[in-house]
């Protein structure tokens, strides 16, 4: 057992070494330490825990495991210890998040997280078999056909929501507001993500949809309000952007976005322990959509890239903000590589807002706040009474001796039938365009 021991020790302090020699030296002071290169220690009393619990398992498990398997389990656990963000990503896994960052990709098309050993729904990405499903964010899925989620690490997790396009799986989901579980079945797709939509609402008003931040979402965006221009003769009166459930991205892409509106001051700025992780981002010169008003959208499922951009729109005061408060995920990961097929997905730094506001569990807070309703009309049994149908009302000098009723008539507005259809489709939108509306004929005053 001593020679066990022995052997197990040199393979953790051989493991630990190897992983730690990657960062700088920075560590928590200990009673008893042993070095381990120019600027590292390591903790004797836990590595000999380590070496004393691989040698009980090799030993006593019910079934064989070999040394490598039970190692990268050990850097899964060590890094599953540290945040819901942080990972270990092996060849498949490093390829899927590659795969995800370019914009097409397999599976359901949802944005997860682990939250009390259970995985929880960023945000379902737009136009993908879990949106039309009906996944929403704050979902809690607790089976994945009849296996439960707990117990399971989120790479497994997702793992098995992946799979052949074509093929379904049933997710048993926990949603608040609800009395009991919800089973929804998905069939698998291959998700092919356009990052940015775009649409006139109305002469002069323009909609951006920004689902995900991929590399090229910034280069998407401009392209797309440029056509917003050229369909309303070169200028815009107002822009709706819709990051709503966008449940992040690319950092340089939330950059891009910002500084299309912003012509200078800072975008973000990040502080981490190592000399990469602190970094300033400032505007370059230039305004897109020259100034006019614009409002940005957001809930619950818009989180990390989407927060940088509401950020920074918010605090240099270009857009106002409406919606609901954001999910509050502040941190960055960063890709460390650590052998050709495997990486590590590090939370390596922290971004603040350029006012120095760090929203990590916070989120962001909306200027309008807006919650989600679904309108419906009301009908009107009887006309409603006016001035007009009291007897003996004096007439309105404008309607040159015409009956009352028939002035009432004549001055009546015409409904807004395309502005109906908007607010019951999507009532968020409608609430910007009026609020962008209303900044317009405040401006023209």
């Amino acid at each position: 057992m001593r020679k066990l021991l022995k052997a197990s020790a040199l393979i953790a302090i051989g493991f630990f070494t190897g992983l730690l020699l990657m960062r700088d030296g920075a560590h928590a002071e200990r009673p008893e330490t042993a070095a381990v290169g120019p600027t590292m220690d390591l903790p004797v009393q836990e590595l000999r825990l380590f070496s004393e619990v691989l040698g009980i398992i090799r030993q006593n498990y019910v079934e064989p495991v070999t040394d490598s398997d039970l190692l990268k389990s050990a850097i899964r656990g060590m890094l599953s210890g540290l945040d819901p963000h942080s990972a270990y990503l092996e060849k498949e896994e490093f390829q899927e998040l590659r795969e995800g960052t370019s914009g097409e990709f397999g599976g359901l098309g949802i944005e997860v997280g682990m939250e009390d050993g259970f995985v929880k729904v960023i945000s379902p990405i737009d136009d993908t078999p879990a949106q039309k499903a009906g996944i929403r964010a704050g979902d809690l899925v607790v089976r994945l056909d009849d296996t439960a989620v707990k117990g399971l690490s989120l790479g497994e997790a997702v793992k098995m929501m992946r799979g052949a396009p074509g093929s379904s799986i049933v997710l048993t989901v926990v949603r608040e507001g609800e009395s009991k579980p919800l089973e929804i079945k998905i069939t698998r797709a291959v998700i092919k993500v356009n990052s940015v939509r775009s649409r006139q609402l109305e002469a002069g008003y323009g909609y951006l949809r920004v689902s995900q931040f991929q590399i090229n979402t910034g280069r998407k965006l401009r392209s797309a309000v440029d056509a917003l221009k050229d369909k309303n003769g070169g200028k815009l009166k107002g822009l709706v952007l819709d990051l709503r459930n966008n449940p992040g991205g690319v950092l340089s892409a939330a950059v891009s976005v910002s500084d299309a509106f912003i012509s200078d001051g800072l975008i973000v700025y990040t502080e981490g322990r190592g000399p990469e992780a602190a970094q300033k981002f400032s505007a370059t010169a230039g305004d897109i959509v020259d100034g006019v008003p614009i409002v940005v959208l957001v809930n619950a499922g818009s989180a990390s890239a989407s927060e940088i951009v509401a950020g920074a729109l918010q605090d240099n005061r270009r857009a106002i903000i409406m919606g609901e408060k954001t999910f509050g995920k502040g941190s960055v990961q960063t890709i460390l590589p650590v052998r050709d097929d495997a990486a590590l997905k590090l939370t390596t730094a922290r971004y603040f807002t350029p006012k120095g506001r760090s929203i990590q569990a916070e989120g962001i807070l909306p200027d309008v706040p807006l919650e989600r309703v679904q309108l419906t009309a009301v009908e009107k049994s009887f006309e409603p009474l006016g001035e007009r149908d009291l007897a003996r009302h004096l007439d309105n000098p404008n309607g040159k001796g015409k009956p009352a009723k028939d002035v009432a008539k004549a001055a009546k507005p015409a409904v807004d039938e395309e502005g109906a259809k908007l607010a019951k489709a999507d009532f968020g939108v409608h609430e910007a365009l009026n609020l962008l509306k209303a900044l317009n004929i405040v401006q023209q005053r």
